[in-house]
């Protein structure tokens, strides 16, 4: 190996280059063309004289070393990062860029004080620059394992190694069918019969998961609680949606809860780390903000 500690500013490209798979599509946000992106890898190929990558009219890939060296790359640049964080807090300063995942649809969570914590973190930290992403479940553990984010919100039902998982709060969920379904407007409706409904089910559920609410299959998958609210309204489905998400148009008399005592769930919600970086000081700090909030609440 020429060189056992490559420029970081490689390293950073690289992981940038394995993030969007590939050069072309790296560009914009290396703000770099392919040609210079190019030159950098070969540069960081040469100095560690492995090659990490396969490019071409076949695509991008990693080649077998080009996926462990990119796990340690990641694993070296979180650490690096959270290095420069406690550099920062020493000086009695908090400093860097906090990376935040959430699911979709909780801003009108009463349970969950997002928009309150960050409000408040960001009066006490203005140093510090937030990057909030918007994400599914599986979304946000994978970002968070790979330390593309720092900390993440939501329910996870199935749980990655590697992660803690601090649970929060529970979010309800009902089945819901609109006005322009042909149960809307019917009074007693047997169990047999919803479950025979054409029903929404999302795309990180799992058979498992879905026989679980009660449905043997689902006739349309979506990835998003906007995307399910669209296709209930519709009238042509039903399918769950969280209780705070669905109350308005609830109360405007456009969506209905299907038997409630049978058909209705609580997702736990849960805050998730990396395993290690609990203690980092942007972590711990928004951490124990948010926690403190919802004691309150």
């Amino acid at each position: 190996m020429a060189n056992a500690l490559p420029d970081l500013k490689l390293l950073r490209i690289f992981v940038c280059v394995v993030r969007h798979q590939g050069f072309a599509n790296a560009q914009q946000a290396l703000n770099l063309s392919t040609s210079a992106i190019s030159t950098y890898m070969s540069q960081l190929e040469s100095a560690l004289g492995l090659v990490l990558c396969h490019r071409g009219r076949g695509g991008f890939s990693l080649t077998s070393k080009g996926e462990l060296f990119h796990q340690e790359t990641l694993r070296l640049l979180g650490e690096l990062e959270g290095f420069e964080q406690y550099a920062a807090a020493l000086k009695g300063e908090l400093r860097g860029t906090l990376k935040l995942g959430v699911l979709d649809s909780t801003v009108s969570d009463k349970a969950l004080p997002f928009a309150e914590v960050i409000g408040a973190y960001s009066l006490e930290h203005p140093a510090v620059h937030l990057h909030l992403s918007v994400m599914s479940p599986y979304e946000l553990q994978l970002g968070v394992q790979d330390n593309r984010l720092d900390l993440a919100i939501g329910a996870f039902s199935n749980r990655m190694s590697g992660l803690i998982y601090m649970p929060l709060y529970r979010e309800q969920h009902w089945l819901y069918c609109s006005t322009r379904h042909p149960l809307f407007n019917e009074r007693r409706i047997p169990e047999q019969v919803i479950t025979q409904q054409r029903m929404v089910g999302r795309g990180y559920w799992s058979q498992a998961e879905l026989a679980r609410h009660g449905f043997k299959h689902s006739a349309a998958t979506v990835e998003s609680m906007e995307a399910q609210l669209i296709l209930v309204l519709s009238g042509a489905y039903i399918g769950y949606l969280p209780e705070h998400y669905a109350q308005a148009w609830a109360d405007k008399g456009d969506l209905r809860a299907l038997l409630p005592a049978t058909f209705g769930y609580q997702a736990p919600f849960s805050m998730i780390m990396r395993r290690g970086r609990s203690r980092e000081p942007l972590i711990q700090t928004f951490r124990d903000l948010l926690k403190a909030q919802l004691n309150q609440a």
